[in-house]
């Protein structure tokens, strides 16, 4: 039986590929090998769940090239990195630029698995987010102009007659605005509402000198 997500291997090594791919197969993974970047972007789909496997060493473009040229055109794929020529500056680099692993040549099998397995589950939680944030954005964009003016002094923290006072208003008038605010994010706290807005990218405003 397959098992959720599919594992792209680029490696210019056919000898690696096709010993990866049977162990991937083995352990219920579908798999797509190519010797190139090149040949992996002619049939990627940035939709299709799964991780990349990248050769950090190839002609041409090296791996975390490739991996931060990908990033730099809006695909987010889990990578895990793999070479028989590790260094730790290279690893460092690759870790910061959001690799999930970077496995040095030769190491075992449950290694590599373990690593594939952290990849697709990153991947998953990775697209979670994203349908999340999709859905929140809507929400805010439904907001009037002044409901979207108080969720900014409402993420800051701001008591309502704060936020009347910011806006040129009365209390009264703020607790509606939340109270509407409240229903069509559908949030059921003020911490939901939070996070929510950060989600949706939502800057709290900007702290006003209050009288002593």
């Amino acid at each position: 039986m397959t098992r959720g997500g599919t594992v792209y291997l680029v490696d210019d090594d056919p000898g690696v590929l096709k010993a990866l791919t049977r162990l991937l197969r083995a352990s219920g993974r579908e798999v797509l090998a190519f010797t190139s970047p090149e040949a992996f972007l002619e049939q990627h789909d940035p939709a299709a769940p799964g991780c990349l496997v990248l050769d950090v060493a190839m002609p041409g473009r090296s791996g975390p090239e490739f991996h931060r040229d990908l990033a730099a055109s809006g695909v987010d794929r889990a990578v895990v990195f793999i070479t028989g020529y590790g260094d730790i500056p290279t690893s460092v680099r690759a870790m910061k630029d959001g690799a999930v692993d970077f496995l040095s040549k030769p190491f075992d099998d449950s290694q590599f698995l373990a690593a594939i397995e952290a990849a697709i589950e990153r991947d998953q939680l990775s697209r979670r987010t994203r349908g999340e944030r999709r859905v929140v954005e809507q929400k805010v964009a439904s907001l009037t102009l002044r409901e979207r003016q108080v969720l900014e002094h409402v993420v800051a923290g701001q008591l309502n007659k704060h936020i009347a006072a910011d806006l040129g208003t009365v209390e009264k008038t703020v607790k509606v605005h939340r109270g509407r605010i409240m229903r069509k994010m559908g949030a059921s706290s003020l911490v939901e509402l939070v996070r929510m807005a950060d989600l949706a990218g939502v800057r709290p405003a900007p702290a006003q000198p209050r009288a002593a």
